[in-house]
């Protein structure tokens, strides 16, 4: 279109706004072109949805292997939820951490504590994991559910997905708080509760765990918390570990728990290898995604842009690894900078890898782990009531 026709266009479009605003009785005001009536307010980026799943984990003395299960499988879980999408959104996740049933803790508490309120911290929450004892006692499965429905900071988006998972082997009415009274307030919340019975099935029913399931408009779901959790060994396991040593030197910590939580960082890594390969092949993949996020204590997560980086470094400077402090601010963003390239490459690589694993052990035919399998179905028979999505 030529310069004439577009300022034809233009003096069309003006003398049809002004025509029309004073056919209605609406002053035309001279000094300002009406031609700015047909800008647009850009569109609000799309809030992700987040996935909440309190983890209720019966810690009598018979539940060694639920503990087990759990520490073992939290990576695999998470990464399997890592697929979830919202409006084409991936979903945030979020997970809480209780412990019920163990004797360590005093009865006017009810044998349970809160170990992690919701947190996106998911080394801290696998650091509680290998921390957690089991001591005999009773179970108070009301008491429990009723401290996470009344205590977790639940989200009240119309998309979020709020999922209590409990298990344990006793009877589910122990102790003096009304389960029907708790899962109704839990419902009233958009709770979802999901029952996990670490037993035989006809037990957990006249145990009462799959009405309390029925009542929390959840799954009952049965166990064998003494099962191995199964491993599958792949071609490209060595691969991927070795590009995990290499996404570990990318951090650059600083502040005052900094160089601790680098430490801690390492100490999940040797934990989790000690467990099997194939769980720290797990850790690994999901240290390679945008959920495993360390802004509390690493720059390159921490810093969104490259003025808050600078500002980031000015004011943590003297936390910083020795050979950095003596390092001018220019210097030290610079490093930054090339390490964020670094990170980004290894975890596309570790990502690319991890499609070729998942396939793998695909083709092996294997068997589901018994907690996690439970979980990750659970979320995604509701996830689909609300159009997530599993890419």
């Amino acid at each position: 279109m030529n310069n004439f026709q577009n300022i034809l266009l233009v003096t069309v479009l003006i003398t049809f706004i002004a025509c029309n605003g004073a056919a209605m009785g609406k002053p035309v005001n001279d000094n300002i072109p009406e031609v700015a009536l047909l800008e647009r307010k850009p569109s609000q980026p799309i809030q992700p949805a987040t996935i909440q799943i309190a983890l209720l984990l019966d810690t009598s003395g018979s539940m060694n292997g639920l503990i087990d299960q759990a520490k073992t499988q939290l990576w695999n879980l998470v990464n399997k939820m890592t697929y979830a999408q919202c409006n084409e959104v991936q979903a945030n996740i979020e997970i809480a951490l209780y412990e019920y049933g163990n004797t360590t803790i005093p009865q006017q508490e009810d044998f349970l504590r809160q170990i992690v309120p919701f947190s996106t911290d998911l080394d801290l929450i696998s650091k509680e994991l290998f921390a957690l004892d089991t001591n005999g006692g009773d179970e108070y499965c009301g008491a429990v559910i009723n401290h996470a429905t009344k205590n977790l900071e639940w989200r009240n988006g119309t998309q979020d997905l709020k999922m209590l998972f409990i298990a344990g082997n006793e009877s589910f009415l122990q102790g003096n708080t009304s389960i029907d009274d708790v899962i109704k307030d839990a419902s009233q919340k958009d709770i979802t509760v999901n029952t996990i019975f670490c037993g035989d099935a006809q037990t957990g029913i006249s145990l009462k765990w799959k009405n309390a399931a029925f009542l929390g408009k959840g799954e009952y779901m049965v166990i064998d918390h003494n099962q191995q959790t199964q491993y599958v060994s792949t071609p490209y396991d060595d691969q991927i570990l070795q590009l995990n040593s290499q996404l570990n030197s990318t951090y650059i910590s600083y502040g005052s728990q900094g160089q601790s939580r680098i430490a801690q960082q390492n100490y999940i890594d040797n934990q989790t290898a000690g467990v099997s390969v194939t769980a720290n092949v797990n850790r690994s993949v999901v240290k390679s995604k945008s959920v495993y996020n360390n802004a509390a204590w690493d720059l390159i997560d921490a810093a969104e842009d490259e003025e808050m980086l600078e500002d980031l470094i000015l004011a943590n400077k003297k936390t910083l690894d020795a050979d950095l402090k003596d390092k001018s601010i220019e210097e030290i963003k610079a490093i930054t900078l090339v390490k964020k390239k670094e990170r980004e490459s290894v975890q596309k690589s570790i990502i690319d890898l991890s499609e070729k694993r998942e396939a793998y052990i695909k083709s092996q035919n294997a068997g589901e782990n018994g907690l996690e399998s439970a979980m990750i179905n659970a979320v995604k028979k509701k996830a689909a009531l609300k159009n997530y999505t599993w890419k």
